[in-house]
């Protein structure tokens, strides 16, 4: 859990996000299993979430979000020189989503790889690619976060059929003498792993058996109390570790596990609610994808403004923290 002073070379150049067509509202969850749209609701802050079609898959999410990037910034991809993609719902586990990527939008010369940190993904991708940046070897890096939670979701378990759904956000990152990523924490309980899991290969975790049919497992009792404990504890250590204050962050974006979860990290924090942003309500839980999308929103909305300092908070299977404070820069 030992955190450095962080050093940065990356601007957010560009910006874009991409959802399905197909909702699926409380409403239409009440005819697969035994619940209530207030039961939802009022345990998950969740309305409605985007399912891909059958023939959708993770890597048109991310082709989705880049084309949204594209239209709205006019940037050009050619001399991107690095792509990463985190997601824990890829169409394969080789070629990567990000080679994919690579190949869909013609990107002659670049790196390429996933990063599987589940809901921390995509705040941990960031991370990287300010590592890579700060190395000197690459100037220009495309980050994804991309989910298909829908294809790994069990909908007989109506503890975690309500929650899950699809999309993804992509974020350009360049190298700039004037580094708008301010400060960054980790942390991670990998002893806990068993209680959110999508399995593969192993039939079990450290010794605890586990289902193995690939699809999500989640021990949410154990998942709450965890994540309403260490969350504070990672901003306030975060805060201290670089003399910062409530007060220097204009937009607090968590991970959009549960509208439950939020409040109480709120409530314990001290973060006003109404500087929160979230993507739950119109998205559900979308892992990786969850913060970029609640971005994408607050940009629509014109509530995030160039300047304004925002604190990144991703957390859950792994069990993995990853937070970054950032200065937006578009």
């Amino acid at each position: 859990m030992l955190q450095h002073p962080l050093r940065s070379l990356a601007a957010i150049t560009a910006f874009g996000a991409y959802v399905p067509e197909r909702i699926l509202t409380n409403q239409d969850l009440e005819h697969m299993v035994e619940t209530t749209d207030e039961w939802i609701f009022q345990r998950t802050g969740i309305k409605e979430r985007r399912i891909a079609a059958e023939d959708q898959f993770c890597s048109d999410m991310c082709f989705g979000a880049v084309r949204d990037l594209q239209l709205r910034y006019g940037v050009v991809l050619e001399d991107v020189d690095y792509v990463l993609v985190a997601t824990t719902t890829p169409d394969t586990y080789f070629p990567s989503m990000a080679a994919r990527v690579q190949a869909e939008f013609g990107i002659v010369t670049c790196g390429a790889a996933d990063i599987q940190a589940a809901c921390a993904g995509f705040v941990s991708a960031l991370q990287m690619a300010n590592g890579l940046l700060l190395s000197g070897a690459y100037h220009k890096i495309l980050v994804i976060g991309a989910e298909t939670l829908s294809k790994a979701t069990d909908y007989a378990d109506r503890s975690t059929c309500i929650l899950f759904g699809d999309g993804a956000g992509a974020m350009l990152v360049e190298r700039s003498e004037d580094g708008a990523f301010l400060a960054s924490y980790n942390n991670t309980k990998g002893s806990d792993g068993h209680h959110l899991y999508r399995s593969s290969l192993s039939p079990a975790i450290d010794g605890v058996p586990i289902q193995t049919n690939g699809l999500i497992v989640q021990n949410g009792r154990e998942v709450y109390r965890w994540a309403v404990t260490t969350v504070p504890k990672g901003i306030q250590t975060m805060m201290e570790q670089n003399s910062l204050t409530l007060e220097d962050i204009n937009w607090f974006v968590p991970h959009s596990a549960n509208m439950r979860i939020v409040e109480s990290v709120c409530e314990r924090t001290g973060i006003p609610l109404d500087h929160t942003l979230t993507s739950m309500r119109e998205y559900g839980n979308t892992s990786a994808a969850s913060i970029p999308l609640a971005l994408d929103l607050a940009l629509k909305e014109e509530r995030i403004k160039t300047g304004d300092t925002l604190l990144l908070y991703g957390f859950g299977g792994g069990l993995t923290e990853s937070a970054l404070l950032l200065r937006w820069t578009l």
